[in-house]
């Protein structure tokens, strides 16, 4: 059988050749009656455009980057975290009619810039999306702006350089996680800080202090210890944390691979969680809920993020690199089995 045309598509809908390519391209400013003719005509010719004549016509290449940190550089990869970025991307891209190129890299590289940019040269994407830590990383952002490619930065933890930014508001909804420890009744409420790489987890750590001020309790030293986002930190510290002589009755991790890490470390010492130890985390990756207890931690919606970054690249007709905006859209606290009140005292 023939393969539709888009001549056939016009004829069928009843408008013009340019209607269509205006619909298929996702291009503004075209009727929702006519739109719906042509989607119509679409389906029942199963009309499937030629990218590579698309993309000569449009002169654009209908493709967008997601570039993030190399998950494998870790000790125990969180899949949770990548698998988030990607579906909320992938998803802006199947309703653009765009594809979506995925690249880890590894920002520790010296030559990350020029991995970079050879990327960016092969592929020519309309647009890339850089996640943290990358988008805060100044020699990374600047290698990317030197080719002239549309950037969004995903929660770079900071406003600096020119480009549009999507966060969540780590600061205010990690306060509200420890303020609602210390509400059980928790006094003794320890931290575990992200890798110092990833200005918005250093946010967290602020929103940590600001809630123990909200409570009314005082920041001690002693109760904050440095991970670097992996399950094997959060085990360490949490041995570290728990076989003091006073150890704390909650703890809050800046993610939740470390919080299933002091988990692990808490069943290993006979600890029951939550009567003996309430543990939090930050994220809501799918391991929070298949973990028993079940987690309780901060929903951070990252693949609303990403999605919304991938449609301003494909939609907006600014240019982004001149803009200061940054966007941002709320996390929300889960909580389930992982906390309760503190064991009183006999």
């Amino acid at each position: 059988m023939q393969r539709a045309t888009l001549e056939d598509v016009a004829e069928l809908a009843g408008v013009s050749i340019k209607t269509v390519s205006r619909v298929v391209n996702n291009e503004p400013n075209v009727r929702a009656s006519t739109q719906s003719k042509v989607n119509e005509a679409i389906a029942e010719l199963d009309y499937r455009p030629n990218q590579s004549a698309r993309n000569l016509a449009s002169q654009r290449s209908h493709l967008i980057g997601l570039v993030y940190d190399d998950p494998s550089a870790y000790e125990l990869p969180s899949a949770g975290y990548i698998i988030n970025m990607q579906e909320g991307a992938l998803r802006a891209c199947k309703a653009l009619n765009y594809d979506l190129l995925i690249h880890p890299c590894n920002y520790r590289d010296k030559n990350v810039g020029d991995e970079l940019r050879a990327l960016i040269q092969h592929a020519r994407p309309d647009g890339l999306i850089l996640a943290a830590p990358l988008s805060n990383m100044s020699k990374i952002v600047k290698a990317i702006e030197n080719t002239g490619t549309r950037l969004v930065r995903l929660s770079p933890g900071s406003k600096n350089g020119s480009y549009f930014t999507i966060a969540t508001n780590d600061e205010l909804i990690s306060a509200e996680m420890t303020e609602y420890l210390a509400s059980l009744g928790h006094k003794n409420i320890a931290y575990i800080k992200g890798d110092p790489n990833h200005k918005a987890v250093t946010k967290r750590f602020e929103g940590y202090k600001k809630g123990l001020a909200n409570a009314g309790l005082g920041v001690s030293q002693s109760l904050i210890l440095e991970g670097d986002n992996s399950i094997g930190s959060g085990e360490a510290c949490g041995e570290k944390l728990l076989s003091r002589k006073n150890p704390p009755t909650a703890i809050f991790a800046a993610n939740d691979d470390m919080a299933v890490g002091v988990m692990r470390t808490a069943e290993r010492l006979g600890l029951r969680v939550p009567a003996d130890l309430s543990i939090a985390g930050f994220d809501d990756i799918a391991l929070a809920r298949q973990v028993y207890p079940a987690l309780t931690t901060i929903s951070q919606p990252l693949a609303s993020m990403t999605e919304r970054a991938a449609t301003v690249l494909i939609e907006s007709t600014r240019e982004m690199n001149d803009s200061h905006d940054q966007e941002i859209i709320p996390a929300r606290l889960e909580i389930r089995d992982s906390t309760a009140p503190p064991r009183k005292s006999s």
